[in-house]
């Protein structure tokens, strides 16, 4: 992938103020859009965003923008980066747009395309609104400017769209399920979801106020969940991250459940009924557990880089369906086009309906080996991975742990973090690596 100035693994993000997440940016932004993707089709823009304060201001711009290429923006208000996606397909839309900062907090925004088919761009697309950006606005003939309207049904539509994947001869009418929606885009979409399926709902984390989104709470955090979970004695909870593409689960014990454990369940289901097209994709960071679980049910397994595009990319590769991060972004790319938390939960409780078993009890075939996750911070400019000292305590921790673990060392795609992951069968083993790799690259 050629160099981006401005477009990250997920598009653009950045501190709501600073470059490049400012008004006059978005305008740019909207304006360079536009004129790249006014097709001869619908002329048609589907603008959607999370619970940030910022996202009034940020849509306000991109508007604009759009309207001087001659596009116009239709407003969904706050919905789910996958229910964009949805919805860019279903009104065969120009493109769509999500404004989040997904689980970053709430200070941070972005904004992110999807193409008419509801995927993420091509990378080409990108480059090519790079390109706009550096040009001067002009502006379209009045008669041809864009026009701003909103689509009224967009939360039922998607909740609709999200019910269909669930099979119609089960119900979750036995089940109490806990659900935390981070104070974010899915506050009013999954608890009707999980309500109209048939379970008894219990929501926190639904009331946005436009600061809270993600604070200690959602797919990040979760504290609140599982303590909640235990207490109204609930069969598991449900947590979604700010812009609910991502997924965590709590079973009825109170332990987390992650996007690798969740991502078995699934594979293993869809092995179970017979409809397991080839094998499943995870990244570099999926646990090893994971791995040795799949080989034990005799399901292929690929690693692909770290973020959702390269998983996706993967995917369509090899021709397969399922793919994960263990962070919990869940691709089923025969239900919909992009990660989506609430119809990857819905598949999970598939599995729990389907089989008479607990969320604990469905786990219980796969051991998570332990993993040591340590982020430094470095400063911009600089490339600590490339570092003499930092390569020669990556390759000691290496030959420790071969043939029992893996280390990995990697820049994070969305803020200016060092990963340090070491996992093997021996957590003080590993923690003491992790430590000792996390340590030099601070020193730098």
């Amino acid at each position: 992938m050629s160099e981006r100035k401005y477009f990250g693994t997920d598009g653009i993000r950045g501190k709501v103020g600073e470059s490049p997440i400012t008004p006059d940016f978005v305008l740019k932004l909207g304006w360079a859009a536009g004129k790249v993707l006014a097709g001869q089709g619908s002329k048609i823009v589907i603008i959607g965003k999370d619970t940030r304060i910022s996202g009034y201001m940020l849509e306000s711009a991109l508007e604009a923008g759009l309207a001087a290429a001659g596009l116009s923006a239709a407003f969904t208000g706050p919905m789910p980066t996958p229910a964009i996606a949805y919805l860019t397909r279903t009104f065969r839309a120009e493109a769509g747009v999500v404004i989040s900062a997904s689980h970053n907090p709430f200070d941070d925004n972005g904004i992110k395309f999807f193409s008419t088919e509801g995927t993420k761009l091509p990378d080409e697309v990108e480059a090519a609104i790079e390109a706009e950006i550096e040009k001067a606005i002009t502006c379209v003939p009045s008669a041809e400017l864009g026009r701003a309207s909103r689509i009224v049904d967009a939360a039922g539509r998607y909740i609709e769209f999200c019910k269909g994947t669930f099979p119609s001869e089960l119900s979750l009418n036995r089940l109490k399920i806990v659900v935390d929606c981070a104070n974010g885009a899915t506050y009013h979409i999954a608890p009707n979801v999980l309500r109209e399926l048939g379970a008894e709902v219990i929501t926190i984390g639904a009331s946005p106020n436009g600061m809270n989104i993600n604070k200690e709470c959602g797919a990040t955090d979760l504290g609140q969940l599982q303590k909640r979970v235990v207490a109204e004695k609930a069969d598991l909870g449900i947590a979604l991250d700010g812009d609910g593409d991502r997924i965590m689960m709590v079973d009825h014990l109170g332990q987390a459940v992650d996007g690798d454990q969740i991502l078995y369940i699934i594979a293993r289901e869809r092995l179970r009924q017979g409809n397991l097209r080839g094998g499943v994709v995870g990244t570099l960071m999926s646990n090893m557990g994971l791995e040795l679980a799949l080989k034990q049910l005799g399901i292929p397994f690929e690693r692909a880089k770290v973020g959702d595009r390269y998983v996706l990319e993967k995917l369509k590769e090899r021709g397969w369906v399922v793919g994960a991060e263990n962070s919990g972004h869940v691709i089923l790319l025969d239900k919909t086009t992009t990660g989506d938390g609430i119809i990857a939960g819905l598949q999970v409780l598939t599995a729990v309906v389907g089989n008479k078993l607990s969320l604990h009890d469905l786990c219980s075939g796969m051991k998570l080996l332990p993993q040591i996750l340590v982020n430094v911070r470095f400063s911009a400019g600089s490339d600590p991975l490339q570092h003499p000292d930092v390569l020669a305590a990556l390759h000691h921790a290496e030959q420790q742990i071969l043939g029992r673990g893996r280390v990995l060392l990697r820049k994070s795609g969305t803020e200016p973090l060092i990963r340090v992951m070491v996992e093997g069968e021996n957590k003080e083993e590993v923690t003491g690596l992790a430590q000792s790799i996390a340590e030099i690259v601070k020193r730098l």
